[in-house]
């Protein structure tokens, strides 16, 4: 068991990047496959550091730290740093740094910047080596130095696979690997290099539980013209499953192979590669005869649109988690005053209710559950160290999830206890107005999740507030909460919106010190009308529970808020009352009853 401090971490650390000559060395968050939900095992940033935010990259020189984050994570990041020799750089702020321009302007020329390989985009790489050059810089990402450091470091994991069938799925992984060779065709790629874990899930229709919350495994995949290969613990594999994967022409080999493999590649044919989703190690170890060429990941794009059976899968799995939404509030709201409920207590009632349903696996993350200023914390973990006591006052952000075999979900509701403050309804009503802003769009194909994130932000900058953070994301199917290519963001995005496409619309209020508010629900992108001007889409709701009425005051909302308010709430009723006991359906009904203005 280590027992060392942040500091004391940091000290062994340079003590190793002498050994090596390095004058610096990074941390990031992600594991080899880049992934933003990580085994125990590549949780490095997180150890040496004490932040333990999903996002965020860790840099030491010889007399300094570093971390940076972005807005989601600035509280919690000052809190977790507080006592240690790290600087907090808060990204996007103005005249913040990057770490590269940072590292830029404390090191001298003929310094050496290190890090893994293994955990470093290719992007990133050639984006460092472009910007270091310059100042004659270099760069050595042969060292994992954290494994040397890092005495009890947890293993690999090597969980069970299982197969993901195809009344969930809707195309075998044959049919799929046939997709990915059309587009290989049309990039003129021979072979293509897989490194995303929930793009292999998808493609071969198997599912794990490897990382926490996300039902991938540890693997690699290269898919040829003629062949497909998984590279895996090969004692991770049943026999059920080797069997549907020899059916589907699905190659195994262990999980060390790939560098061997991809070395001996053969040099006529060119090599696809996503350099956001390959990490340096797997690019360099590509046979160097072959001519690589980089492409946003096939699969990523693929698995975005969801087909007629996941579809219908996901209606389903969206009435089976707001039932188990109803469930928990009702249990809060009869419970509130009568027994001790903590934050954490909302955690382990959520996961209890989603149990209870058809399919579930468990939680697509862990549940933020933030009470008063906690909820001002947008990515808020709850410990028994931190965790409030509920009152029947105020409010508290509960943003939670569930995987299930037909979905996965992500809901955030704002809890209104009984005495709230002027403040706080205005706060939770102007969200809402927020949300129905981007929900109730009608847009042009080929508009993007970047052009359209004004919408939300719109009510909210009249009024001079904002919320650091994206709008919303895409989410996977029986795979990662957050999924790619699409979102809505302030940052460009190329990713148009397509018909079958799922995203997230959940903008926040955030008012440090005092409280948090946060309405999420999920849509899926359909069809509207096509004209001369072409064709429009919009957004469907799909997400079924209830947006508290205590919250909201209707003289702040515009008759067309109010219609798509009631809309939606009728729409809840129907698809959850029959599912629900006649006390629950009462309960509903009041909750979900039509509003207009005083």
């Amino acid at each position: 068991m280590c027992t060392m401090n942040v500091n004391e971490k940091i000290f062994e650390l340079r003590k190793h990047m002498d050994l090596y000559g390095l004058d610096a060395y990074i941390i990031p968050s992600p594991d080899p496959h880049m992934s933003e939900y990580v085994a125990d095992h590549w949780k490095a940033r997180s150890w040496i550091s004490g932040f333990t935010g999903s996002a965020g990259t860790f840099v030491a020189t010889r007399n300094e730290s570093g971390l940076w984050t972005d807005g989601r994570y600035f509280i919690q990041a000052e809190k977790q740093l507080e006592g240690s020799e790290i600087k907090l750089f808060k990204m996007g702020n103005t005249g913040v740094p990057t770490y590269t321009e940072w590292l830029g302007s404390v090191l001298e020329k003929g310094g050496c910047v290190g890090f893994s390989g293994k955990m470093i985009s290719q992007l990133t790489y050639r984006e460092m080596k472009e910007t270091f050059s310059k100042k004659g810089i270099t760069l050595n990402s042969q060292h994992d130095l954290i494994d040397e450091i890092w005495q009890d470091r947890p293993e690999i994991p090597s969980a069970k696979i299982f197969t993901h069938e195809i009344c969930f799925t809707g195309l075998s992984a044959g049919e799929k690997i046939d997709k990915v060779r059309e587009e290989m065709r049309k990039a003129g790629a021979g072979y293509y290099v897989i490194s995303s874990l929930d793009d292999i899930a998808w493609l071969f229709n198997i599912r794990g539980d490897d990382v926490p919350y996300v039902s991938v495994t540890i693997c690699y995949a290269l898919i040829s013209m003629t062949g497909a290969v998984l590279f895996i613990n090969r004692n991770k594999i049943p026999s059920d499953v080797t069997r549907v994967l020899n059916e589907n022409k699905i190659e195994i080999l262990e999980y060390e192979d790939i560098k061997d493999i991809i070395a001996k590649l053969d040099r006529e044919q060119a090599v696809a590669y996503d350099p956001k989703r390959t990490n340096r190690w797997i690019y360099d170890s590509i046979n160097p005869e072959c001519k690589k060429i980089e492409i946003d990941e096939i699969t990523t794009v693929l698995k975005a649109v969801k087909n007629e059976t996941e579809l219908a899968n996901i209606r389903q799995c969206q009435i089976s988690d707001g039932i188990a939404m109803v469930k928990f509030l009702i249990w809060l709201e009869n419970n509130i005053e009568k027994e001790v409920i903590t934050e954490l207590t909302v955690d382990e009632k959520l996961e209890y209710y989603r149990r209870q349903q058809l399919n579930n696996l468990g939680p697509s993350f862990k549940t933020i559950a933030g009470y008063r200023e906690h909820g001002a914390m947008m990515h808020y973990t709850a410990t028994e160290e931190t965790r409030y006591v509920l009152e029947n006052k105020g409010m508290m952000v509960v943003d939670s999830g569930g995987q299930y075999l037909n979905g996965t979900t992500d809901i955030t509701r704002t809890v209104v206890f009984d005495r709230v403050s002027d403040e706080e309804i205005f706060d939770f009503t102007m969200v809402l107005k927020a949300n129905i802003s981007l929900s109730s769009a009608k847009f042009l194909y080929g508009a993007t999740g970047s052009n359209l994130d004004i919408l939300a932000r719109k009510p909210l900058w009249e009024i001079g507030l904002d919320y650091k953070c994206g709008t919303g994301h895409g989410v996977g199917y029986c795979l990662s909460v957050h999924e790619g290519p699409h979102g809505f963001s302030q940052v460009p995005n190329k990713a148009k919106l397509e018909m079958g496409m799922i995203v997230t619309i959940e903008p926040g209020i955030y008012r440090e010190g005092k409280h948090g508010v946060r309405t999420e629900n999920m849509v899926l992108v359909i069809e509207d009308e096509n004209n001369e001007y072409g064709q429009f889409l919009r957004f469907d709701p799909i997400t079924c529970c209830p947006v508290s009425l205590k919250g909201i005051n209707p003289d702040l909302l515009t008759d067309h808020e109010i219609k798509w308010l009631n809309d939606y709430h009728g729409k809840v009723y129907e698809l959850l009352s029959p599912h629900l006991d006649n006390e629950e359906k009462e309960w509903l009904k009041y909750n979900t009853r039509s509003i207009s203005k005083n």
